[in-house]
């Protein structure tokens, strides 16, 4: 028996088989779930390719929504496919993040305001748009996964995009609230740096890749995505019924020890 057995997964965020999502939906597989893949804009070839591979390897058919995350009447176009469907959602990975280039990198304080909304947006409002989406069909309760990266400090290059990311705890700390009384958690998994699309959009991510390993406790592979991936079918699950509101570290313990 698996960990998901029966349950309908919403999962955002899969680009190619290197994406951390790409991780999170094929442990969600092995583990009984069936899911969906969204994606957006000229991306959502890639998302529709990779899903092939990922269904192939499954014996399944995974069919891919498109949801622009800042397209309000995607909102509605997908929650209307995934009712279709389902009838029903039990979990959704937020796995969505994007910065301007202006937004990383040197220079922080030339990002214009344009750019940061931009960042803020995608990166950060977008984890209450898949609420808005898809927790009117959580009428059993449900949980929200996002991934994170911790921002207890300030990174090299990393900038607005950080305080993108810290804004996003925050706001899972409020629809943990907000939804507790549904039964719906709201966890992020905050990850140590994996190679991924998106860490190679990073100015500087080399950085995190040289001194994360001697500097965690337990080691950090960054070709490793399968920990994080693990983590977040746990939270999908009802391994964690009263755990909300939470970041979960998994990081080979690196932000637990100072310099």
């Amino acid at each position: 028996m698996g960990l998901l057995d029966g349950k309908k997964i919403v999962i955002t965020g899969v680009l190619t088989d290197a994406s951390l999502a790409f991780g999170v939906a094929r442990i969600a597989l092995d583990e009984g779930a069936d899911i969906v893949l969204t994606g957006a804009g000229r991306a959502l070839s890639l998302t529709r390719r990779t899903a092939r591979k990922l269904g192939q390897s499954n014996g399944q058919d995974i069919d891919v929504f498109e949801f622009d995350v800042t397209v309000p009447d995607q909102v509605q176009s997908v929650h209307d496919a995934v009712a279709s469907k389902w009838g029903r959602v039990d979990g959704v990975l937020h796995a969505i993040g994007f910065a301007p280039e202006s937004c990383l990198g040197d220079g922080f304080m030339d990002a214009p305001w344009e750019d940061v909304a931009v960042a803020m947006h995608v990166s950060t409002y977008s984890l209450k748009t898949l609420a808005d989406a898809f927790v009117p069909l959580m009428d059993q309760g449900g949980s929200i996964v996002g991934l994170d990266f911790d921002n207890q400090q300030a990174w090299p290059a990393y900038n607005w995009m950080g305080v993108a990311k810290s804004a996003l705890q925050s706001l899972s700390r409020y629809l943990a609230k907000e939804l507790g009384p549904q039964q719906i958690r709201c966890n992020l998994v905050a990850a140590g740096p994996i190679k991924t699309m998106a860490a190679k959009s990073i100015p500087g991510f080399q950085l995190f890749e040289d001194t994360w390993d001697g500097r965690a406790p337990l080691g950090w592979d960054v070709q490793n995505a399968e920990p994080v991936a693990r983590a977040c079918v746990a939270l999908l699950s009802d391994w964690f019924p009263a755990t909300t509101g939470e970041i979960v570290h998994v990081d080979g313990g690196y932000h637990a020890v100072g310099a």
